[in-house]
Parts: C-alpha cells; structure tokens; sequence
C-alpha cells in the first residue's frame, strides 16, 4: 500500500496519513472569478444606464478599448458586456470594429408597449382581485421613489426605479418567467430612438407626470377597483409611448 521499509500501521504511520492528507487539501479560490464576474456586471450596469441616458448615440459604432479606457478598465469585461446587450438586442457586432448602438423606431416601441399592455393588464387585473389592501400599501415606498427619481431629472435613475416598481407588481403573481419576460420588454421599451426620441428626450414634468401614474395606479390596486386598473395600466403605457416619440 505504499509504505516504506519496515512500516506497518501504528501512531507514526497515521500521523503521516494525518500530515499527507492535510497537505494535498488545496483551498478553495473562488475570488479571481468572482471579482471578474463583479467588474463584467459593473460594466454592463454602466453600460445600461449609459445607453438609457442617451450617452451612446444610435447608429454610432463604439469599440471595447476606447469604453474600457473610458471606464478604466480592460477591453475584456467591456467586450463581455457588450456581447450581453447583443444578446438583449440592444447593440450589434461590428466586425473589427466594436458595436452598433441599435437604431429603432417609433413603431418598434408602439408594438413594445402593445405587448406589455397584452401581459401586465390581465396579471394586474387579477392581481386587483386577489392581493389584499395592506400587501399593495407596503409597495408604496417603491412608488414613492419614482417620483423622486422624476424629480431629481435623471432618466438612468428614474428607468431603474420605474422597472423596480413594475417588478415588484408584478412579482405578486408568482411567475418568475412571467416577471423576467415583463422586465425584458420594459427595458428595451426604455432604449432611445433614432433622432434623439425615448427616455432620453423626456423632460423632468414628464417623467413626474410618468411616475404620478405609478402612485394612482397602487391606489386602484389596494381598492380593488378592476376598471380603474386596466384603464391605468394601458394609459400608463400608451403615455410613455407617445412621450418617446
């Protein structure tokens, strides 16, 4: 069994299978991975809100190294982020070159706010029915926060608070196919369009009167009034289309 000369078993021979045993024990090193993994997600999170702020131009080509150095990071989280929005639709690879900022149009975002309206009314709708009162009223804290994302006049701040609020409704149904596919749809709703339109151009009284819908939409959810809440949720979509164009 591989013992040397004159070994059998006894105390020696199991404090060197102790010594041996504690040697071969390699530590776990999760830390290179998970700190790359981290400046990738910070990346793409920047990226986002660059895109939603209007800083990257539809149509206009940006390379990894030229937004890492801006970023003060490599080429590689930047190409790794990158290549996630490709898969979101919201660049295209350029070959040699980087990545194309999409260019949409007003119709891409009439048929994105149809299909939002075609998921989120029947979910609220039910949700109108079954959710009590006091379940809708500790939302409130959420709603309260897109209206001050509105105020302040950040479009990056007011896009994230504005799918925080819309996530947590939704989230009361259960479905987290559901709420994922709801989500992807809101953030490419919040894309800016050629020519300057989208979330980009929306001035501060429009994402307040935006973010108003939110607090009166909660209020027809804890009153249980089914009506009011699907007049609410298509009004709420069709504005913030008609604000983008």
């Amino acid at each position: 069994m591989g013992l040397g000369p004159g070994g059998g078993g006894g105390a020696g021979a199991g404090a060197v299978r102790g010594e041996h045993t504690h040697v071969d024990a390699a530590p776990p090193r999760p830390r290179p991975a998970v700190q790359r993994a981290s400046v990738r997600g910070q990346i793409l999170d920047a990226l986002r809100t660059a895109l939603v702020g209007g800083e990257l131009t539809p149509g206009e080509v940006y390379s990894a190294p030229v937004l890492g150095e801006r970023f003060g990071v490599s080429a590689t989280p930047v190409r790794e982020a990158m290549q996630q929005l490709a898969l979101e639709g919201a660049v295209e690879v350029v070959p040699n070159r980087g990545f194309r900022v999409v260019v949409r149009g007003a119709r891409e975002l009439a048929e994105l706010a149809e299909v939002r309206a075609l998921i989120e009314v029947p979910v609220m709708v039910r949700l109108a029915r079954t959710v009590p009162a006091e379940r809708w009223a500790q939302l409130r804290p959420l709603a309260e926060a897109t209206v001050r994302a509105a105020g302040s006049g950040c479009r990056a701040t007011y896009a994230e608070s504005d799918r925080a609020f819309h996530r947590a409704v939704l989230g009361l149904c259960g479905n987290e196919q559901l709420v994922g596919v709801a989500e992807e749809l809101h953030r490419r709703s919040q894309w800016p369009l050629v020519g300057g339109g989208g979330p980009a151009a929306r001035g501060r009284a429009a994402l307040v009167a935006d973010a108003a819908e939110h607090m009166a939409l909660l209020e027809a959810l804890g009153a249980g009034d089914l009506d009011v809440v699907q007049a609410l949720v298509r009004e709420h979509f069709a504005g913030a289309d008609s604000l983008r164009h």
